[in-house]
């Protein structure tokens, strides 16, 4: 299966054993579809948690913002909150992955004098490998 999102947030590496490492990412896939009787049309985001264990190094390119293509496996899993609620949750586990558009932080200076983080779109081709 093949899927392409956004990553949210800076992916992690945990420790599996001793010397497994597993790259830990979510991201989001934005769609819209227009409800029977609407001329609005509604914006639907999709999360899902991926999984990547053959190469831990990936994970300092997949960065907040990132846009990527997955290939692997769709899972769920089903929990139950601490209120008895049955809760689940999507899951990807990815064989491989494509970075199609990278994210860069850069540093920019507000009026205030103040610096914040700008999430900003690098093209591949850029990426010196």
């Amino acid at each position: 299966m093949e899927i392409t999102g956004r990553i949210t947030a800076d992916a992690t590496i945990h420790k599996v054993n001793s010397d497994k490492q597993v790259v830990n990412f979510s991201i989001a896939i934005n769609d819209s579809y227009k409800p029977k009787n609407s001329t609005e049309p509604r914006e639907i985001v999709t999360n899902i948690d991926c999984s990547y264990w053959l190469n831990a190094k990936t994970a300092e390119w997949l960065k907040k913002g990132a846009l990527v293509q997955l290939f692997g496996r769709i899972g769920l899993s089903v929990y139950n909150s601490s209120d008895g609620k049955a809760l689940g949750r999507l899951t990807f586990h990815t064989n491989s992955l494509k970075i199609l558009v990278f994210a860069k932080k850069v540093q920019e200076n507000n009026n205030s004098g103040a610096s914040s983080n700008i999430v900003q779109e690098k093209e591949p081709s850029d990426i010196p490998f």
